[in-house]
């Protein structure tokens, strides 16, 4: 997933804490493929309240979901960010210019009425890895990883934190 703003290893390693929270408490982690739509789903939808009824001139009005689809209430928007600032990226396609990490998340497939699982989480260092200006397809075996571990134990230690956000 490509996140726009916002992607340094303290808040993305939240998001995912949460994200695992949520999905343990609602029983609803069926593996990777759901996780990961799970996570750009609930992205984006952290992005739409930008637009919603408010009081500048990019409100649109979605009394109704479905609001969000009619390009009749997007007219005067200019590039909605809600639309554009979340992607799913396939590096061998090349990586995004403006990455500054990259990350891996582990989780197993596993039954639902499995116990929640444990994920680790591989995050790399600082724009150690090659983008746009030469082949990405091996982006994640050429870069270099920081730590590997449980994402609840990857928030524990606050010097990471503290040494990623400039």
């Amino acid at each position: 997933m490509y996140r726009h703003s916002d992607r340094y290893p303290a808040s993305v390693l939240q998001d995912l804490v949460r994200l695992k929270e949520l999905l343990n408490a609602t029983f609803a982690e069926r593996g990777p493929a759901y996780t990961a739509a799970a996570l750009v789903f609930l992205d984006k939808h952290s992005t739409v309240s930008l637009y919603l009824d408010g009081d500048s001139e990019r409100t649109i009005d979605a009394a109704q979901p479905a609001d969000l689809l009619e390009p009749s209430n997007m007219e005067h928007l200019d590039q909605p960010l809600f639309l554009l600032s979340h992607g799913v990226e396939d590096p061998s396609d090349g990586i995004h210019s403006d990455e500054e990490y990259l990350y891996f998340v582990e989780l197993p497939t596993r039954n639902p009425f499995d116990k929640p699982t444990e994920w680790t989480v591989r995050v790399s260092g600082h724009s150690t890895f090659p983008r746009w200006d030469v082949p990405t397809d091996e982006a994640f075996e050429r870069a270099s990883w920081r730590f590997h571990e449980s994402v609840e134990d990857a928030l524990t230690e606050p010097v990471r934190n503290e040494a990623v956000v400039k």
